[in-house]
């Protein structure tokens, strides 16, 4: 991208993904959209990544590793009593992002944003709660873009949506909220739907037992959002009880052969969430294409988001007949979202 691409992409960032989310990614990506030195220096960022998220997610990791800057008293991670946004907020992060030019850059050429974003099983927990209903077949998950693979654990969370009801697995130690907006009510089911068999695929796998991994895992929550760390934390302790099947390398590709694994009375149910916009344009056509194909023999379901828009997708394959559905909206946190289904 050129600097004026790249900030767009900023000014982007800070409208519709930080306001009311992130002051402090908010006011930072308004700054770094007009500053050339660092958006100069997002040019070293590699081709297909996110790039607010990889700059900011670096800076955060060298200073969860302790750099020490006066950068790290605006961050509500890295002290009690942050400061409040002022005149100097700005000037600290070029500086840090100059003094630690070397290491940033290093970061923005190899680190891959991976966010394990456990509160978007908010939101899965109906959908495979729908299939099953329509399937009444134990599922056989496939996530691709698993990364560390903490959503390919839906079931063996709790949920809640603004009532004292309880979905899932109430005896879990990860306990998710999400606020349902809207005129719809998803069918909750009040236990989570039997799992066969889950596959998480990825171009890199996080493993969350290795420090550095664990460590830019937690980088990428962004500094305010305490409540997405300790779900990340309670979540990765459950992995470790419960680990899974993850396989490294391009999941459109190896898709075709993992899923000739699968055992053959249940329903498959490919799903990746927010990491479509990473994928050429040519292998999101070859990803519904050897869907299409899967559909043809066996029934499959798939479940998306940001690949042609920001709705939650899901198409299907029942009898060899396909069925295409929009699910509805979704905020990227999985804070709230909207059930369009009546």
């Amino acid at each position: 991208m050129g600097e004026s691409q790249l900030s767009l992409c900023f000014k982007n960032f800070a409208q519709m993904e930080c306001k009311d989310s992130s002051e402090l990614y908010e006011f930072l990506s308004v700054k770094v959209s007009e500053d050339n030195e660092i958006l100069e220096l997002c040019s070293e960022t590699q081709n297909g990544q996110p790039v607010p998220n990889l700059l900011f997610g670096a800076v955060h990791y060298l200073l969860l590793k302790g750099k020490e800057h006066q950068l790290k008293e605006y961050y509500p991670s890295l002290t009690k009593s942050p400061r409040k946004i002022d005149a100097k907020t700005f000037d600290y992060f070029k500086e840090f992002c100059n003094v630690f030019r070397g290491e940033i850059v290093s970061i923005l050429k190899n680190k891959l944003v991976q966010t394990n974003e456990v509160r978007r099983c908010a939101y899965l927990y109906p959908i495979f709660s729908l299939i099953y209903s329509k399937v009444e077949k134990p599922l056989s998950l496939v996530e691709i873009g698993t990364s560390a693979g903490l959503q390919l654990l839906w079931d063996k969370y709790s949920y809640s949506y603004g009532t004292d009801e309880t979905y899932g697995n109430k005896n879990s130690d990860v306990h998710i909220t999400s606020e349902l907006i809207g005129k719809n009510n998803p069918s909750f089911l009040t236990e989570s739907p039997p799992v066969s068999s889950r596959i998480g695929l990825d171009l890199h796998i996080s493993d969350l037992k290795d420090p550095e991994s664990y460590l830019w895992l937690k980088s990428l929550i962004w500094p305010e959002h305490q409540e997405r760390l300790e779900l990340f934390e309670s979540a990765a302790r459950c992995f470790k009880e419960n680990p899974v099947e993850l396989i490294e390398g391009d999941g459109i590709t190896l898709l075709t052969d993992v899923v000739e694994t699968l055992p053959k009375n249940t329903v498959i149910c490919i799903f990746h969430t927010h990491v479509a916009n990473q994928i050429p344009e040519n292998l999101k056509y070859k990803l519904l294409e050897k869907i299409k194909k899967i559909g043809s023999q066996r029934d499959v379901f798939h479940i998306y988001n940001n690949m042609w828009d920001r709705k939650l997708h899901l198409d299907y394959f029942i009898d060899g007949l396909e069925y295409n559905q929009i699910i509805g909206d979704t905020d990227g946190h999985g804070k709230w979202f909207k059930w369009n289904i009546e």
